[in-house]
């Protein structure tokens, strides 16, 4: 605070102006502190059906191998339940990754790929997005393009809560916010494909992705 003094007796002078920074200051601290409270309200979720529940058999795809996570693994994911698996359709592969938290800290976000991927190995080589026509609208997915030793492979990965089907990671976060404030729930998952990098990688993943998503929901009870 600006303050002008006089030798004589007169008062101090408050520069003109100087409360409104302030005030403003004291109103985002208070806002701060609101939002804060609010947004630590979670309420744990829990799915209608287990996320183990998805189909063995998906356009065309039959499952061949269910896998095990390492401890060390798991206890960097934190998930509550999670399916990788293996699905094969004649000479070909895809792999599968479900994680299901049922509530997450406003501010925070799931494990992405674009961090994993790198620190398993992979490097990433292409980025962008694709879509999927689900309930009468596109939705938008990650599709990366990851290699290690020779390997090329094909990822596409989405974030699915009982509301919502999103890519982009920071628009999550802002939504993860604004769910814990209004409702308490924040619960998701995060859907990840991966299946070698050929002509017939894009078309296969994302009819993959379209027969799989409504599985997803139906795990949420929509």
């Amino acid at each position: 605070m600006l303050v002008s003094t006089d030798i004589g007796s007169s008062p101090p002078i408050v520069a003109s102006g100087s409360r409104y920074p302030s005030l403003a200051i004291t109103g985002c601290l208070a806002a701060t502190l609101l939002v804060s409270s609010l947004a630590d309200r979670r309420r744990p979720d829990s799915l209608a059906k287990p996320i183990e529940s998805i189909d063995v058999a998906i356009g065309g795809w039959t499952l061949a191998e269910q896998q095990v996570l390492p401890a060390s693994i798991l206890d960097k994911l934190r998930a509550s339940s999670y399916i990788s698996r293996i699905y094969q359709r004649r000479d070909r592969q895809l792999g599968l990754f479900i994680a299901y938290y049922p509530q997450q800290r406003a501010g925070e976000s799931m494990h992405s790929p674009r961090v994993c991927l790198p620190g398993s190995g992979w490097d990433i080589v292409g980025r962008s997005t694709a879509a999927v026509r689900f309930g009468g609208k596109d939705l938008e997915l990650n599709q990366y393009q990851v290699q290690n030793s020779g390997k090329h492979m094909l990822v596409f990965y989405w974030y699915q809560s009982r509301n919502r089907i999103i890519a982009n990671e920071y628009l999550g976060k802002v939504f993860l916010v604004k769910d814990a404030i209004f409702t308490g729930y924040t619960s998701g998952s995060i859907v990840r494909i991966l299946l070698p990098d050929d002509e017939a990688a894009v078309q296969e993943g994302l009819a993959f992705a379209r027969d799989l998503i409504p599985q997803v929901q139906r795990c949420f009870g929509n």
